[in-house]
């Protein structure tokens, strides 16, 4: 027996954004976790897709418990190791120059769609400002990011809601060639869409985006918030379709349920990745805590030796 609070107590002081399972786990390790009166189970959702290594990891447990030992929160005055050590290893890992961090998946989706949108405005004027998903994507639950997802299910009662963001089907590569325009500032796509029904992209679908947007001087953005960190046999499953984007996101088993990144890739006739990073103002108090870096080194490190043991 563990703890005297209930399921009920969720119901008088929480807000019900969501309906949690009617047990509360009280510990966890692996796939399994076991509730307050200590019957178990297997987790099928993994913290939804963030807990890549399980639960209570002791590689991760023991990361944690040592830099919170040696230094835990200072702020964006300064940096420090661990951050320094995973954008290195991110930017020497993928197509990326330079790296954002944020604290989630809807944050990095949210600086990258900014960064677009003023690259565009500096390079090309305010007129470029249009933007094209699609139908039934989740890019987070910002008042942007969940008007730009394709679900109004979950945007609806926040109207009205940014304009400028034309939603399209998926895979659906005519209706993209028959919407984009000289006003289109960026296209963002999940390489394989989650929500919509784990369906993954055509490869000839993400090349023609690529195309189109080269042609029409737009950005392109992969989310890859859920595809990321080896969940699909690659490192980041653009890797599996040969087309690199401008801006590729990423969160969730990226960290281990720590923190999120945002990748820029410099592109021929564009300025410097640099100055795009420093562009957006897109910064938060917490987004690159000392504490809490030292999962994401760890993480990608055991992702990379499963995927290297798959492949052999």
């Amino acid at each position: 027996m563990s703890g005297s609070m209930t399921r009920e107590d969720f119901d008088a002081y929480l807000v019900p954004c969501f309906a949690p399972a009617p047990f509360i786990p009280v510990r966890a390790a692996g796939s399994r976790v076991w509730d307050q009166q200590g019957k178990e189970y297997i987790d099928m959702a993994g913290g939804i897709a963030v807990n890549a290594l399980g639960h209570a990891h002791p590689a991760l447990a023991q990361a944690l418990q040592d830099q919170l030992a040696k230094l835990w929160h200072i702020g964006n005055g300064y940096t420090n190791e661990p951050v320094l050590q995973l954008a290195k290893t991110l930017v020497q890992s993928t197509f990326a120059d330079k790296v954002f961090f944020c604290n989630s998946g809807a944050e990095a989706n949210e600086a990258a769609l900014k960064l677009a949108r003023k690259y565009a405005h500096d390079k090309f004027g305010g007129e470029k400002s249009e933007l094209i998903a699609f139908n039934h994507a989740f890019h987070g639950r910002t008042l942007f990011t969940v008007s730009v997802g394709g679900q109004p299910k979950y945007s609806s009662d926040y109207a009205p809601l940014p304009q400028g963001i034309t939603h399209l089907p998926y895979n659906d590569i005519e209706a993209v060639t028959a919407a984009i325009s000289s006003r289109t500032c960026a296209v963002i796509v999940e390489p394989i869409i989650g929500e919509g029904g784990v369906i993954p992209a055509d490869p000839a679908f993400l090349q023609a985006l690529r195309t189109l947007c080269d042609r029409h001087h737009a950005t392109l953005i992969f989310d890859e918030v859920q595809t990321g960190a080896g969940r699909t046999g690659h490192l980041y499953a653009y890797q599996h379709y040969n087309v690199v984007p401008d801006i590729l996101t990423s969160a969730k088993g990226l960290g281990a349920a720590s923190r999120s990144a945002r990748c820029w890739r410099k592109r021929p006739g564009r300025r410097s990745s640099s100055q795009a990073l420093m562009a957006p103002p897109s910064a938060a108090t917490r987004w690159r805590q000392p504490s809490l870096t030292p999962c994401w080194p760890i993480s990608m490190r055991r992702c990379w030796r499963a995927l290297a043991s798959a492949m052999r």
